[in-house]
């Protein structure tokens, strides 16, 4: 099934309690093109680098299925650029830099391969990039799903409200449902957003979890508990990408196949912090994450 991801390809600068990493691999669409790719191969990826980026880092992309025909590589320009500082509680960071580069200009154009895909993941960018790339396409997919935050909710919020009408799958975190909706509840949140157009809610709680809402039905899904996490860059990324990729390779749309779309992405993203950049999804294996998530049902396995 086939699988248009939209975001960032880029560099990172992050420093951790564990240690730092100096210009490493990063970007919204890196993380969900690579989680997404232990799902299906059929990924169809849109972003925009400079000619600073590494082509082996490209061809690893390739090797992983993600066909980069949507890539704009711009010649004589760099790469987004963004660097980060995390505090002991790992749950806050402070930016320390962040330069747009290509970003600054970037205006998506879907290749015609692309425009039927089944599946659209649309990663964190501005509602205008987001609302043009679902204007190319041909025909409606099957399921858009976005991701977006609250710095855009502070300088867009009726573009981003807009492109928040035509998407399926919404996914947010807490403080970003609460600025969203005005509500401090998460249900009545929750229901608020539903009516703003997406049939599913997914609420991110970082360590705490996710929660999938649907009408009136609920889930919750635990996060892994890890004795070390060395940095949550691109976890909620990763998140993403599983979902979708999971979503993608089972073709189900409904409640009970998103509960399980869920626990796959919560699985994909416990193994991404547990190394710096992509390293850790480099090196994953299937039967991995199937035995994680199998470890996810026990925490949540209990009789009455």
């Amino acid at each position: 099934m086939s699988l248009v991801t939209v975001g960032t390809v880029a560099f990172d600068t992050i420093e951790t309690p564990y240690g730092k990493a100096e210009r490493c691999i990063g970007g919204a669409a890196t993380y969900i093109s690579l989680a997404a790719s232990y799902f299906t191969k059929d990924i169809n990826l849109v972003s925009v680098v400079g000619d600073d980026f590494p082509d082996a880092e490209l061809k690893y992309l390739k090797k992983r299925g993600v066909n980069l025909e949507g890539l704009d590589i711009k010649e004589g320009e760099k790469s987004f650029f963004w660097a980060g500082r995390y505090h002991d509680n790992m749950n806050q960071r402070d930016t320390i830099s962040t330069e747009l580069n290509v970003l600054a200009d970037f205006n998506p154009k879907l290749p015609t391969s692309y425009r039927d895909a089944k599946y659209l993941m649309l990663g964190n960018l501005t509602p205008a990039i987001q609302m043009k790339v679902i204007k190319q396409m041909k025909k409606q997919p099957k399921l858009i799903v976005m991701d977006t935050m609250n710095f855009w909710m502070d300088i867009a919020m009726p573009e981003l409200k807009k492109v928040i009408k035509k998407v399926d799958v919404l996914t947010i975190n807490d403080e970003e449902a609460r600025q969203l909706s005005g509500e401090y509840s998460l249900v009545t949140a929750a229901k608020k957003i539903q009516k703003m157009g997406p049939r599913f809610l997914i609420i991110k709680k970082g360590e705490h979890g996710a929660l999938l809402f649907e009408g009136e039905k609920m889930f919750y899904a635990p996060a892994m508990p890890l004795a070390k996490v060395f940095d949550p860059t691109g976890a909620g990324d990763t998140f993403a990408g599983g979902f979708i990729g999971y979503i993608a390779q089972t073709g189900k749309i409904n409640f009970e196949n998103m509960k399980r779309a869920v626990i796959y992405g919560s699985a994909m993203a416990s193994f991404c912090v547990e190394e710096f950049s992509i390293a850790r999804l480099k090196t994953l294996k299937k039967s991995e994450i199937n035995k994680r998530v199998k470890e996810f049902s026990k925490l949540v396995k209990f009789d009455i």
